[in-house]
This record gives structure tokens, C-alpha cells and sequence, in this order.
């Protein structure tokens, strides 16, 4: 009897094993529990990373986008405010030129009965003059001489007009007209139906005296 008592206050019969389990037990929920909560901690500040990453992504992306925008919505450096944007770029003067030429001109309508070709020099230009077999270069407006009504500008069509002068590749009062002028020049050109398409106004060409301004830009 007493050595039962003896064993078991030594911990070694059948009560002191439960025991032994029973706290083992304890001791590992406690260390899984423990170990979840690491994960969770862990787990949590890694989602806090990612957010933080895929905000920083989402503002980067937006920053350029703003830039972008910015930049597609300032007005160009080299076009003057108020300036239309759907209107053809000016063209590209020889050196030495007048501005003006590098905006379209009024053109009015004639006054009185034109009877022959007359050249009027609006701006006259520095460069070598015209000759003819050479190709030029022009900006024109074209209007009807007595209502000054415009039917053809080479500024509508985007770009300036270039053909041979003195050879029959224009209307007779141009390769007459033109001949002599000098590069960089502004000039009026009178022109009475004989020396333009005539009085005939069929296959929709102008018909009657017409007037031209013509902008020399190139000679070659």
C-alpha cells in the first residue's frame, strides 16, 4: 500500500500518464494556435504589400496618363493661340520672306472692263527672278474679276501648287504673268478671258476675266 502511494505521488501510475497527455496536448494546441496567428500576421501584411504595390502601379499609370493628357490637350508651341486646327499649315517661306506670305491674302473683285493682262507686284519679293522652262512653287487664290467670288486656292488644298512656267503647262496669263517675277514675291494677276478658259463656262471650268494673287515660294 504504501508503495503504491509512493508511486504514484512520483507521478508514475496510470493517473500521472493522463496527466502527461492531457498537458502534451495543451502545449500543442497551443503551439498550432500560436502558429496561426503568425500566419495570419504574415498573411496580412502581405495582402498590406500588395495593395500597396498595386496602388503605386495604379498611380504611376495614372501620372502618365495625366502627362499624356496634358500634352494632347496644350496647345502646339509653334501654333499661335486662337489659331483654327483644322487649317492647313503654313507653308514654308523662302528665306528672306515677307511673313505675310505665309497668310492666305483677300482677294477682291476687279473694278471696270479688263481688256488685257496686268501684273501688280503686292509684295516684292528679294530672290532670283523667274524664268521660263523653270518649275515653281506657288500659293494662289483665284476669284471671279467682277464679283470676286473665290473658285479655286491652293491653301484649301493643303499644300502649295508646283508646275512648269513659260511652257504651256498653265493658262496663258499665268506662264505670261508669272515670267519675270522674282522669288518671294506677292502679285496680282489680271487676267481677261482669252489669256484664262475663255467665256465658256462648260466642263466646269471658270469662265470669263478672271483675277489671281499668286505667292512665288520657289524657282528651280
Amino acid at each position: 500500500m504504501s508503495e503504491r502511494v509512493q508511486n504514484r505521488s512520483a507521478g508514475q501510475g496510470p493517473g500521472g500518464k493522463a496527466e502527461r497527455r492531457l498537458a502534451a496536448q495543451l502545449a500543442a494546441k497551443k503551439a498550432a494556435e500560436a502558429k496561426r496567428r503568425r500566419q495570419s500576421i504574415l498573411g496580412a501584411l502581405a495582402g498590406v504589400a500588395v495593395v500597396g504595390v498595386l496602388v503605386g502601379v495604379f498611380v504611376v499609370v495614372n501620372s502618365g496618363k495625366d502627362d499624356t493628357d496634358q500634352a494632347a490637350s496644350a496647345p502646339s508651341a509653334s501654333a499661335p493661340a486662337g489659331a483654327d486646327p483644322t487649317a492647313p499649315p503654313a507653308p514654308k517661306l523662302p528665306e528672306g520672306a515677307d511673313p505675310a506670305l505665309g497668310t492666305k491674302p483677300t482677294v477682291e473683285a476687279g473694278k471696270g472692263e479688263l481688256k488685257k493682262l496686268t501684273v501688280t507686284t503686292l509684295i516684292k519679293g528679294k530672290g532670283p527672278a523667274v524664268k521660263a522652262g523653270q518649275q515653281i512653287t506657288t500659293n494662289y487664290v483665284g476669284v471671279f474679276y467682277k464679283d470676286g467670288k473665290e473658285f479655286d486656292a491652293s491653301w484649301t488644298h493643303g499644300e502649295p501648287a508646283t508646275f512648269g512656267i513659260g511652257v504651256g503647262q498653265v493658262i496663258k496669263g499665268w506662264d505670261e504673268g508669272l515670267v519675270g517675277v522674282t522669288v518671294g514675291s506677292r502679285v496680282q494677276l489680271d487676267i481677261p478671258a482669252e489669256l484664262a478658259y475663255g467665256n465658256d463656262a462648260s466642263g466646269g471650268r471658270p469662265a470669263g476675266p478672271l483675277r489671281f494673287v499668286v505667292d512665288v515660294l520657289a524657282a528651280q
